[in-house]
């Protein structure tokens, strides 16, 4: 072989630089011919050559549409050399309702739909611009642009559209270039004529200031934008992240039922996909609480119809939609375009700014060519007029030439005529020359004059040519201008874990050994007085129900140990595991020191400053400490109170710091006294006396008096109501009066509550029975009195806690 070496035309170049070379011309071909758009008409290069293209095939909107074959061809032989498939895309995209804000090609035919179904195929479709499209390319034909050779330089091409519509904002623009990508979303045209409007007016205008034109982008199909904190970033800095949420309405039904519509949905979401989302969802068992899905969208608009189960929280319901599919979904805003032929991020402002000046410049061109058509029209009519003064001798000389050289060189060196106005008397017929009209002429001549006057004022002003872009940008409001379709929610909160999970009262029962479970109080069906209950908690054995309250799912639940300390959990935590499950070890989901317990659990709503927590042990001591002391406890929890080594607390009460407190002893023995009397006190305090105690007795309960009656349960079943008039208020720190008479028959006392007679209470044995049944069953009578059975109890079963149970929307006792 010859040794190729040698060869004077070859260089040798190092792989590597050949490499970067190339890959760095392929990007920046890649970034300035194909993805990014141009900031003055908003277009790539092959919007822009679909749009020439069918302005020079004729198509405009007063025309006939005709097929989208013939567009695509003409398109690729002329000016796009790619695909077309590449080309019939992006043609099918510009007539497309429900991507593009205002479509620019008017589609006939099958251009696809929002459900993600495909157009037809370009011999069955067809097109023509629309009447918004013919405002990017008005004034095209008056030298107003630069024109580039095409592909083959066969013809011309134009570099940029003179385009009267701010597109780039109008319609957006979505591209991945190398290295760098754009995604401007859709704007409503009005208010971005009004902010362009604005800026040529205050050219020193803020980002901050267009904003109150322009606040925030418009999508096609609607829906919400929900929170305006991304849109002031991107349109401050380029960039932002903006949240869509799908407009959705509740309907009632039949038999209380609901069901969610939804009309709109974000953009560029792909309804069918949407459908077949939650569709899964449903069948895997991850969306609960919807009985039927389907579409029923039609040519009058969108709707999807969710039927929810009877009972079913609507609200609940569609913010798992919102968390779980695209009913909510993002757009991260890149405000990237071509300017000057370089890619580059720029800000609400500048974008606007480019507009203007792309417009101004335009303006300028388009007036300094009617200024030079003006200027030849004048000299033609200059021309006319001194040939209707010597109409006969010009007629004369014309018919007395032999050809036309000859009459043009006789009529210019006669009349002292320009080449042009030689010309373009030599191009009428003498007909058409004898019926010349001399006014005419003179109106003609005197408009022209007028004309060129004007222009010249407006070139040698630019607040004229200001002038003149605000009535074009008006004029474009007014015809093509609508109303906002995507609105804007200010503030957005995220979707949390309890918007998510329905707001019902729950049963919250703890087990003696440190088990605690939730279940709906609507699972305990009401029972008579004396009735056997039902199972309520499986335990073993040694183990036995302790402890029972009512919480909302949305509740803070205060979990208060024996040695004083006090942990914080919410109730939708707590596991809910049917009646008859134990539940979950509360050692794991708190972290408790070895052989703490719980003594009490406090549902909290809202930490209110003057609200109070009252803590009362079994030896009878009382402590106050205000509830927002509880509001940040840690991860280890945080002291509610100093407790002796021979105490332990035992109940935890919220009250208003003006209440009336009764505290109630195993033997029987009960004290009533203000509670103005404990001062508040810091959380590490150990608290004052409340009730002096007889030997071996203990407290066993401790209420907030209000309204209603003492109930008092003992440990073999029995139980009454006593006014709490009887019980005589005297101070603290005393010996009480009796409150129920124990006696072998009733065991000691349990449990005390304060009850109405419209209240239901839940009664639990050791041995995990559930009753429930309500408070006007049970009689009131006097202080000194062993009470009447409230439930039967089996061999070796006793009492072990009692509740009382509120329904939905009243207050609970036992939480703010």
């Amino acid at each position: 072989m010859p040794d190729t070496t040698s060869d004077k035309n070859l260089l040798p170049v190092a792989i590597e630089d050949e490499m970067r070379k190339s890959y760095v011309d392929y990007a920046m071909s890649v970034i300035i011919g194909r993805a990014l758009p141009d900031i003055r008409d908003g277009l790539k290069p092959a919007h822009r050559r679909i749009l020439y293209a069918m302005w020079s095939m004729g198509l405009m909107s007063n025309r006939k549409h005709i097929k989208c074959a013939k567009v695509v061809g003409e398109v690729l032989g002329k000016y796009h050399p790619h695909g077309d498939a590449a080309a019939y895309d992006t043609l099918v995209r510009m007539a497309q309702d429900f991507n593009m804000r205002y479509p620019l090609i008017d589609g006939q035919g099958n251009f696809g739909s929002v459900d993600g179904d495909p157009p037809a195929a370009y011999r069955y479709t067809e097109a023509k611009l629309t009447r918004l499209a013919e405002q990017m390319l008005a004034d095209i034909d008056k030298e107003t642009v630069n024109f580039t050779p095409t592909f083959d330089e066969t013809t011309t091409e134009p570099s940029v559209l003179p385009t009267r519509l701010p597109n780039l904002l109008v319609n957006g623009s979505a591209g991945i270039a190398v290295g760098m990508a754009t995604n401007i979303p859709p704007h409503n045209l009005g208010e971005v004529v009004d902010a362009a409007v604005h800026l040529l007016r205050h050219p020193a205008a803020t980002v901050d200031q267009l904003m109150k034109h322009i606040p925030g982008p418009d999508f096609p199909t609607g829906a919400f934008i929900y929170g305006a904190g991304g849109i002031r970033e991107a349109y401050r800095s380029g960039r932002g992240i903006i949240q869509l949420r799908a407009r959705a309405v509740v309907e009632q039904m039949k038999r209380e039922r609901e069901r969610i519509v939804v009309s709109e949905i974000p953009y560029q979401v792909n309804k069918a996909k949407l459908i077949e989302k939650i569709a899964d969802l449903i069948r895997n068992k991850k969306l609960e609480g919807i009985s039927d899905l389907r579409d029923e969208s039609d040519r009058e608009g969108m709707r999807i119809v969710i039927e929810l189960k009877q009972g079913e929280n609507s609200r609940v319901v569609l913010n798992n939609l919102y968390a779980q599919t695209q009913l909510q979904d993002t757009f991260g805003i890149i405000l990237l375009a071509i300017d000057r032929g370089r890619p580059r991020i720029v800000d609400l402002k500048e974008l606007l700014q480019a507009f203007l000046d792309h417009r101004r410049e335009v303006i300028t061109r388009r007036m300094l060519y009617d200024l030079r058509k003006a200027e030849e029209r004048l000299h033609i009519l200059e021309g006319y007029k001194k040939a209707l003064e010597h109409l006969d001798e010009v007629i004369k000389i014309i018919r007395g030439s032999s050809d036309r050289p000859q009459a043009r060189e006789r009529l210019i060196a006669r009349f002292r005529f320009s080449e042009l106005q030689a010309k373009a008397i030599l191009d009428m017929t003498l007909g058409q020359l004898t019926r010349l009209d001399h006014s005419k002429i003179l109106e003609e001549y005197a408009a022209i004059k007028k004309l060129i006057a004007e222009l010249e004022e407006i070139l040698a002003s630019d607040d004229k040519k200001s002038d003149v872009i605000v009535k074009e940008l008006t004029g474009l409001k007014a015809e093509f201008g609508d109303q906002r379709r995507t609105e804007i929610i200010e503030n957005a909160e995220e979707i949390t874990i309890e918007d998510m999970i329905a707001d019902e009262e729950m049963v919250i029962t703890c087990s003696h050994s440190g088990y605690i479970k939730r279940n709906p109080v609507s699972l305990y069906r009401e029972q008579r007085r004396g009735g056997k209950g039902r199972t309520g908690m499986t335990t073993r054995e040694e183990d036995f129900v302790e402890r029972l309250f009512v919480a909302s799912t949305h509740d803070y639940v205060l979990f208060f140990t024996e040695r004083g300390r006090v942990h914080w959990l919410k109730v939708h935590a707590i596991p809910q595991v049917g009646p008859a499950a134990k539940g979950k070890a509360i050692v794991n989901l708190l972290q408790l020191d070895s052989g703490e317990k719980i003594a009490a659990m406090l549902a909290v709503r809202t930490f209110d400053p003057s609200r109070f927590i009252l803590m009362g042990t079994v030896k009878g001591i009382i402590k106050k400490t205000r509830l927002d002391a509880f509001a940040r406890p840690k991860r280890g929890g945080i002291i509610a109170l100093g407790v002796e080594s021979n105490d332990r607390l035992l109940s935890v009460v919220i009250t208003n710091g003006s209440s009336e407190v009764l505290l109630a002893t195993r033997q029987g023995k009960a004290i009533r006294f203000k509670e103005q009397e404990v001062r508040p006190m810091g959380r590490g305090a150990y608290g004052v006396r409340g009730m002096k105690l007889g030997r071996g007795d203990e407290v066993v309960g401790m209420e907030v008096l209000d309204q209603g009656s003492i109930l008092t349960i003992s440990a073999r079943g029995y139980g009454k109501r006593t006014a709490i008039e009887e019980y005589r208020e005297t101070h603290r720190g005393g010996s009480g009066i009796i409150n129920l008479k124990v006696t072998d028959k009733t065991g000691p006392v349990v449990g005390v509550q304060t009850v109405t007679a419209d209240d239901h209470i839940m009664i639990v044995t050791s041995q995990g029975k559930i009753i429930r049944t309500g408070i006007d069953d049970i009689r009131e009578i006097g202080r000194a009195t062993q009470g009447v059975r409230i439930i039967r109890l089996e061999a070796g079963d006793s009492v072990a806690s009692v509740a009382v149970v509120v329904e939905k929307d009243e207050a609970i006792p036992s939480s703010v």
